[in-house]
C-alpha cells in the first residue's frame, strides 16, 4: 500500500475522532445518571494515565491526531475517574 502522507493523517484523524468520541455515551451517562458503581477506579486510573502518556508522546513528535485524540480523551476520562473517586464511600 503506496499511501500519501495526508492520506495517512486522514487515517489518523479519524482514528483519533472514532476513540475519542467513543468514550461520549459513558462520560455522558456518568455524569447524569452519577451511577459508576460498574466502574472500575483501578482500570480507569491505569487508562487515564495511559492516556495522558499518549497525549506527551503526541506532542513530543507534533502528530496533532495523537494531540488532539488524547487530549480529548484524557479530559473525558479524568472527569470519569474523578467522578468514580468523590462518589465512591469508604470501605
Amino acid at each position: 500500500m503506496n499511501l500519501q502522507p495526508h492520506q495517512i493523517e486522514i487515517i489518523g484523524y479519524c482514528a483519533a475522532f472514532l476513540t475519542t468520541i467513543a468514550f461520549l455515551p459513558q462520560a455522558i451517562q456518568s455524569w447524569r445518571t452519577r451511577d459508576l458503581s460498574g466502574i472500575s477506579a483501578g482500570m480507569y486510573g491505569l487508562f487515564t494515565l495511559g492516556v495522558g502518556l499518549w497525549l506527551v508522546y503526541g506532542l513530543i513528535i507534533e502528530k496533532w491526531p495523537l494531540i488532539l485524540a488524547n487530549a480529548m480523551t484524557f479530559a473525558l476520562a479524568l472527569s470519569i475517574l474523578v467522578l468514580k473517586l468523590r462518589t465512591t464511600k469508604p470501605q
